[in-house]
């Protein structure tokens, strides 16, 4: 195995890491879950760091999977999803991920924002591009079969679904007016 290919699965599960923690984040924080002894421009400090952080990491991990000539990605797999010849639904799920996380990340920018719906509507693409980014890590790859690898992607769904139920709780608890 290449350095590569190392760089290329550290770097995709570190991408994937951050994901999980800047959708935390960013659910908690949208949640009202926060405590009070940070302000909130830390939190959201914080999560727009970590969505950076999530691109950036991602950004290495198709550059070093390019660059692994063992890989079988092309060009035409990094930028077309269902090119891949090799474990084409998984390639592609990281590939749709990428996308949807640049959309989110790019939007976010204060000179970028649209209307606040149209903003929150794109910026909730992130929960299925998290999912399709944890699919991708599992499915590709040969850490798969790895305990210590299935350990962290079940920490991961753990960490990524609280905050989504208190999220939905405080929807659901808001007093309507």
């Amino acid at each position: 195995m290449s350095n590569w290919w190392y760089l290329t699965r550290s770097s995709g599960i570190v991408a994937t890491v951050l994901a999980v923690a800047a959708l935390a984040w960013g659910l908690m924080f949208s949640a009202r879950a926060t405590g009070e002894r940070l302000r909130p421009a830390w939190w959201l400090d914080l999560h727009n760091w970590l969505g950076g952080l999530t691109l950036a990491f991602t950004g290495v991990h198709v550059l070093a999977s390019f660059a692994d000539h063992d890989s079988g990605i092309g060009l035409k797999q990094v930028f077309i999803p269902g090119t891949a010849t090799d474990q084409t639904t998984a390639i592609t799920f990281g590939v749709l991920a990428t996308y949807v996380f640049i959309v989110v990340v790019f939007t976010s920018w204060p000179k970028l924002r649209a209307r606040r719906s149209v903003w929150r509507a794109i910026h909730l693409l992130s929960l299925p591009a998290t999912v399709l980014a944890g699919v991708h890590a599992y499915k590709t790859g040969s850490d798969q079969q790895a305990t210590p690898f299935q350990i962290l992607l079940i920490l991961l769904v753990g960490f990524a679904t609280y905050p989504i139920f208190l999220r939905l709780l405080g929807l659901i608890t808001k007093p309507r007016h």
